[in-house]
C-alpha cells in the first residue's frame, strides 16, 4: 500500500494514503543499516513509502520500501555538522520566511537557503513577514531587498501574519502545491501557517528580549493539507543553514545572478576570488551583480573549504 510521509519524530513517523487513511508507522530495521543512506534521518516528510498494516491492528504499519525522490532540500545535521540531514522530500517550492525586525534575517542566511534549493532544483519564495512593525528605515531595507531578489528572478512579498495582510496572496502562490515552509525561530512562521489553515492554532511565541533571537515552536517537520489545495511542510526553526554536497567549484552555479557570468571566464573551474580574467568579478565591478551577493558567495565558499574540502 502506497502513502506518504506526514510527519516524522525521529523513530515514528505519521502516514497518510490516497484515501485518506492515517496509520502510525515505522521502519523495518534493515533501512536502519543501509550503507547507501547517510542522512541522519532516511525517511523524511514528504517520502512516498510503501507500507504495509500490522496483522489485527487498524492504526499501526511497517515502512516496507521508499520510492525514488522527485527532490529534496538537505541542510546539515544540527547535531552533527559532520551528517546531513534531510529537511523534506517532493517539493514543488519553498518559502523562505524572513523578517527585516525582530529578529532580523541575515542576507547570508538568505543565499545560504536559495543556494541549497537550487541545487536540488526547487524554486523558492520569499515572504518577509511583521510588516506591521517596519518604519521607514526597515521599509528602505525591505525594498532593497525586494528589488535585489525580484532582479535576480526571485518572487518576493511583504505580509504581517498577525494583521492577516497579504495571506490570500500567499494561499494562490501554495494552491495545489506541496510547499516547505523555513525560516528562523521567531520569524512568525506558526502565524502565518495559523492564517492558512484555521483550526490548526500552532504554539506561537514571542521573540527572546535579551537576545533579539527566536524561540522554537515546532519541534518536527510536519505536512498539512490545505484547505484550497495543496499541502504545506512546517519545519523546526533554523538559526544556521549549513551546506552540504556542493564542491567549491560548483557553487557559483547555484547563485542564479552569477550564471550568465561563469561560461565567460578565463577558467573553467574559476572559483571567482583571485583568478584572472573572471567574469563573475568583473560583473561585480561593473555593478551587474550585487556586492554582499559576492560576498555571500565568497563567504560560503571558505566554509566549504573548511567543512569539506
Amino acid at each position: 500500500m502506497q502513502a506518504t510521509i506526514y510527519k516524522s519524530t525521529g523513530s515514528w513517523y505519521v502516514v497518510k494514503t490516497a484515501t485518506g487513511e492515517v496509520f502510525q508507522a515505522r521502519m523495518k530495521g534493515i533501512f536502519k543499516k543501509d550503507d547507501d543512506i547517510t542522512s541522519t534521518n532516511p525517511v523524511a516528510v514528504g517520502d512516498v513509502v510503501e507500507i504495509e498494516p500490522e496483522e489485527g491492528d487498524t492504526a499501526n504499519a511497517m515502512i516496507t520500501a521508499i520510492h525514488e525522490r522527485r527532490n529534496y532540500i538537505v541542510r546539515t545535521s544540527p547535531h552533527n555538522k559532520n551528517k546531513k540531514h534531510i529537511v523534506a522530500a517532493n517539493l514543488d517550492q519553498a518559502v523562505l520566511v524572513c523578517t527585516v525586525k525582530e529578529p532580523r534575517t541575515s542576507q547570508g542566511f538568505i543565499d545560504r537557503f536559495l543556494v541549497t534549493a537550487a541545487a536540488y532544483h526547487v524554486p523558492v519564495i520569499l515572504i518577509f513577514n511583521k510588516k506591521d512593525l517596519y518604519k521607514a528605515k526597515e521599509m528602505d531595507k525591505y525594498e532593497a531587498l525586494h528589488d535585489l531578489y525580484t532582479s535576480i528572478g526571485y518572487e518576493v512579498l511583504l505580509i504581517s501574519a498577525t494583521e492577516e495582510d497579504g495571506i490570500e496572496a500567499v494561499q494562490q502562490l501554495l494552491k495545489d502545491k506541496t510547499t516547505l515552509m523555513s525560516g528562523h525561530s521567531g520569524v512568525g512562521k506558526s502565524s502565518l501557517i495559523n492564517d492558512l489553515l484555521p483550526g490548526l492554532e500552532l504554539r506561537t511565541k514571542a521573540v527572546s528580549g535579551w537576545s533579539g533571537k527566536g524561540l522554537h515552536t515546532t519541534t518536527f517537520a510536519e505536512m498539512y493539507d490545505l484547505p484550497e489545495g495543496g499541502r504545506l511542510i512546517d519545519t523546526p526553526g533554523v538559526r544556521e543553514f549549513g551546506i552540504v554536497d556542493i564542491a567549491k567549484t560548483e557553487l557559483s552555479h547555484y547563485f542564479l545572478d552569477m550564471q550568465p557570468y561563469i561560461s565567460n571566464c578565463q577558467f573553467n573551474n574559476c572559483l571567482h576570488i583571485n583568478e584572472p580574467g573572471c567574469a563573475v568579478k568583473a560583473a561585480v565591478e561593473a555593478g551587474e551583480i550585487d556586492v554582499d551577493r559576492y560576498v555571500s558567495y565568497a563567504t560560503i565558499l571558505e566554509t566549504i573549504e573548511e567543512d569539506q574540502y
